[in-house]
């Protein structure tokens, strides 16, 4: 699986799961907004990292997946589920990125604020990256584990 842009699914989309995303995600702002002006930019900028709409996507994939197996007369539970559960691992894999932005922002704005924002975007794109290069290795060695112990079982029981 390679990462690529698709266009294509915002067709899918209806006029009121927008609205709802764009809602959800104002609702989130507004309250980190007031996170912050409680307890000080350094508590609300941990809110920020939160996807704000992430709840909102998880649900609406789920039930895409759901109607376009229903159109063609398929139960499509099982397959909203696992949509969703793709999506939330590249959200996981894309917060390993925002943790690497925030920290090397961090480590750069007051020493040297011009390189802050390109070097803090630069080493969002890398972690991300190898976020995602680490997961598909290991999925790799994890499947081709399996596939050897179904083989180790299979000549057991033939010698047996």
């Amino acid at each position: 699986m390679t990462p690529k842009v698709s266009l294509s699914s915002l067709k899918d989309g209806r006029w009121h799961e927008y609205l709802i995303r764009f809602a959800l995600g104002g609702l989130a702002t507004v309250i980190t907004g007031l996170i912050s002006n409680a307890f000080g930019p350094a508590v609300g900028g941990v809110f920020l990292a939160l996807p704000a709409i992430f709840c909102a996507s998880a649900t609406l994939i789920e039930k895409h997946e759901i109607r376009r197996k229903r159109d063609e007369q398929m139960n499509g539970r099982r397959r909203g589920q696992q949509a969703a559960a793709v999506d939330a691992a590249g959200a996981a894999l894309g917060s390993i990125g925002m943790l690497a932005f925030a920290v090397c922002f961090a480590l750069l704005v007051t020493s040297h604020a011009a390189l802050a924002m390109p070097a803090a975007s630069l080493a969002w794109f890398a972690a991300a990256l190898l976020a995602w290069w680490g997961w598909r290795q290991l999925r790799r060695a994890l499947r081709y584990r399996h596939v050897m112990a179904g083989r180790a079982t299979a000549r057991a029981r033939r010698q047996a």
